[in-house]
C-alpha cells in the first residue's frame, strides 16, 4: 500500500502524438514519439515499444496517458523524456492508455 501524497507524486498527464517514426536504432522494435502536453509542459519525447498494434500513421493525433516526471532516459543515441503507459495484450503486446473522450493536452490524471 501506499499513501496518497505518494501517489501525487507521481505526474500522470494527457498528451497527443504530433509525431512517430520507427526507431530503427533500438535493440527491440520501436518508434520515437513527438507528444503535446500543452504550454505548461510542451513537447515531449518518448520511445515506445508499440510496433505490434500500431503504425506511425495509427499513432498520429491520438491521446494518450504518460508519466511526465521521470528522469530522462537515453536509449541508444535517443533521449526519452516522458513514460507513454500501456498495458499488456493477452500475448505480452502493449495496448496504449487512452482517455475515452478528448481532454486538453497536460490534463492531470487523478
Amino acid at each position: 500500500m501506499i499513501s496518497w501524497a505518494d501517489f501525487e507524486q507521481v505526474d500522470l498527464r494527457v498528451g497527443t502524438i504530433v509525431e512517430a517514426r520507427e526507431f530503427a536504432e533500438a535493440r527491440r522494435p520501436a518508434y520515437r514519439l513527438v507528444l503535446d502536453f500543452g504550454p505548461a509542459i510542451g513537447l515531449k519525447k518518448s520511445s515506445a515499444q508499440l510496433t505490434h498494434h500500431y503504425t506511425p500513421a495509427t499513432l498520429l493525433g491520438r491521446q494518450v496517458v504518460a508519466v511526465v516526471n521521470f528522469p530522462p532516459k537515453q536509449i541508444g543515441p535517443f533521449r526519452s523524456e516522458v513514460l507513454v503507459l500501456g498495458a499488456p495484450d493477452a500475448d505480452g503486446h502493449t495496448v496504449l492508455l487512452a482517455v475515452a473522450t478528448p481532454v486538453p493536452n497536460g490534463s492531470r490524471v487523478y
